[in-house]
């Protein structure tokens, strides 16, 4: 049976998290322990790396390989910083929106190429990345796409954390005025992140699942679809994979049209 956690603006209990001391990044002891942990964790590997970088028995193999692990926690550790940070700046109410009008065929284009580099980056030989498109619209709409891209690659970057093998899946329909992405994979994540979504107390959260990263990346991406006055939910996808949704109203730049389903389930595998 599938489990579903509506978190809708200003309708659920859920959505008291945005400005309560519960879920306030800076009021949560266990978030900034646990940013703590991990950047001694990453910064001791960067340490580690470079000095074994700077052995006399190094071979260029060997110096690429810990050249990228050194990259790889400098970044991990850029995003956990950027992520606590813009959503400690959403708890202040100092949150500023950026409105762009975008069409719907090609909203996705640089965003998907991106996870596509990072999968190959990174080395994930047993895993398949799938985008899926269910239109071919040259409609145009205005939207925030600076915080939907936000969202879309803090869930992505958690599927690929709890996908080691098998798929991740990407796409976007249009609906009844409202836009809905998803983000689906095969791993083993629902129960942390339906806990993680749905929590309203991160201190009691955390205790169950020791996650800081993953819970910092989905309460930001909760609090964003918060303020784009959309909802985000979770199902479980398979026995222990995740689906998670969003979705948001948006508006339709006039003398633009839309021609529903074209094109449905078009997929792209990589």
């Amino acid at each position: 049976m599938n489990t579903v956690t509506n978190i809708a603006q200003g309708k659920s209990d859920d959505c008291k998290g945005v400005n309560s001391r519960n879920n306030s990044m800076i009021n949560c002891l266990p978030v900034l322990t646990g940013m703590s942990h991990e950047m001694r964790t990453h910064m001791n590997a960067i340490v580690a790396f470079s000095f074994l970088m700077n052995q006399n028995g190094c071979n260029n193999e060997e110096r690429e390989e810990f050249s990228n692990q050194i990259l790889n926690s400098c970044e991990q550790l850029i995003g956990l910083f950027d992520n606590f940070l813009d959503s400690a700046i959403i708890d202040s109410g100092n949150s500023k929106t950026d409105i762009k009008v975008c069409k719907l065929n090609n909203i996705l284009d640089d965003l998907l190429s991106e996870f596509r580099e990072i999968i190959k980056k990174d080395g994930h030989k047993d895993l398949v990345f799938v985008a899926e498109n269910h239109h071919n619209e040259t409609a145009e709409f205005f939207i925030d796409s600076n915080r939907i891209f936000r969202v879309l690659r803090n869930l992505f970057h958690n599927a690929l954390k709890n996908t080691k093998t098998g798929y991740i899946k990407i796409g976007y329909y249009f609906r009844d005025d409202k836009l809905t992405f998803y983000v689906l994979d095969s791993g083993q994540g629902y129960f942390k992140c339906k806990e993680f979504l749905h929590t309203e107390d991160l201190n009691e959260s955390l205790t169950k699942h020791n996650d800081t990263s993953s819970a910092i990346n989905l309460t930001l991406a909760k609090k964003l679809i918060q303020l784009l006055g959309g909802t985000i939910w979770i199902e479980c996808n398979g026995m222990t994979g995740s689906g998670i949704y969003f979705s948001i109203p948006i508006k339709m730049v006039a003398n633009s049209e839309v021609s529903i389903n074209k094109y449905v389930n078009t997929m792209i595998a990589i």
